[in-house]
């Protein structure tokens, strides 16, 4: 019954809830953004190329031509799909940039920790460095205020 209850706690600590959530957002962003590529970044960037859509460019690795990646991928043809690997390369970019973007704002709103008092105070007599509340430095034995 032990561990039952560390696990009730451990799932239910702040820091796995707010875990859980922010995989889910992510999840949803990322679809957003494979969306947000593939139905508006690529098609103007395909036709600016001349009509070329990326999702379609392939090397076929076979002994047969085939005129689409899928009819290759149904034939179970080896391929190498490089236009898919452009759009992915495109998403990443997108959510990396964001993220940078997010964490930027949340540093600038942090407060930065006050600076800790200092522990330590200079005799005026020989420049050394003596605890706050010694009153005798004892590198010269001269009174401090």
């Amino acid at each position: 019954m032990g561990m039952m209850q560390e696990f009730k706690e451990f799932a239910v600590k702040g820091n796995v809830v707010d875990l859980a959530v922010g995989v889910i957002i992510g999840g949803a962003f990322g679809k957003i953004v494979t969306s947000f590529v593939s139905d508006i970044v690529m098609p103007p960037l395909g036709l600016a190329m001349g009509k070329v859509n990326f999702t379609d460019l392939f090397i076929n690795l076979s002994d047969k031509p085939f005129d689409s990646l899928k009819a290759a991928k149904d034939a179970g043809a080896p391929v190498i799909s490089y236009g898919v690997f452009i759009n992915t390369m495109i998403d990443f970019i997108i959510i990396a940039f964001v993220i940078f973007l997010v964490i930027k704002q949340i540093n600038r709103f942090k407060k930065e920790p006050a600076p800790a008092p200092p522990n330590t105070k200079e005799c005026p007599h020989c420049l050394s460095a003596v605890p706050i509340k010694a009153s005798k430095c004892a590198f010269c034995t001269s009174d401090i205020k």
